[in-house]
């Protein structure tokens, strides 16, 4: 490194957005406009998996899965999963934090909505993506145990 570089250290979390919480949706490709633009080059994030009880982006359950809160549903709406009148069930947030029980509990009923409409309507495409991912001999690993330890976590 010859030369000194600029960058931020921001979770995307941290990032404001129409549903409570930043994600890894246009906010993001927003986001990284504006940096560029103020002449920084570099990006530190915290670690993007599930966290703990308290949020806590440093204590994720997981080192493989992600954060859901993550999931962008401007994204799962341009892919046909979430419907324009799914986006519009937001009760009103702060803008100056995020709550995240609030912000987790209309989150969940939103991507459960998302896999509904994903059984009904998702393409071979998006169908194979899915089976892809699952198959994997990589993800297999940890996906399986996963989703149990999460599932069981939501009924606690």
């Amino acid at each position: 490194m010859d030369e000194r570089a600029a960058g931020l250290l921001l979770h995307p979390t941290s990032l404001p957005g129409r549903f409570g919480v930043g994600d890894l949706g246009p906010a993001v490709d927003r986001f990284l406009d504006w940096a560029r633009e103020a002449g920084q080059s570099l990006w530190q994030i915290l670690p993007l998996g599930p966290p703990d009880f308290n949020n806590s982006p440093y204590l994720c359950l997981s080192a493989f899965a992600g954060n859901p809160l993550l999931i962008s549903p401007e994204l799962l709406h341009q892919d046909g999963l979430l419907d324009s009148a799914d986006l519009g069930d937001v009760s009103p947030l702060p803008e100056d934090r995020v709550a995240f029980e609030r912000v987790t509990r209309w989150k969940e009923r939103l991507l459960r909505r998302s896999w509904e409409l994903f059984e009904r309507r998702a393409g071979g495409e998006l169908r194979e993506e899915l089976r892809s991912f699952s198959d994997d001999e990589a993800q297999r690993g940890w996906l399986d145990q996963w989703t149990l330890v999460s599932a069981l976590r939501s009924r606690s």
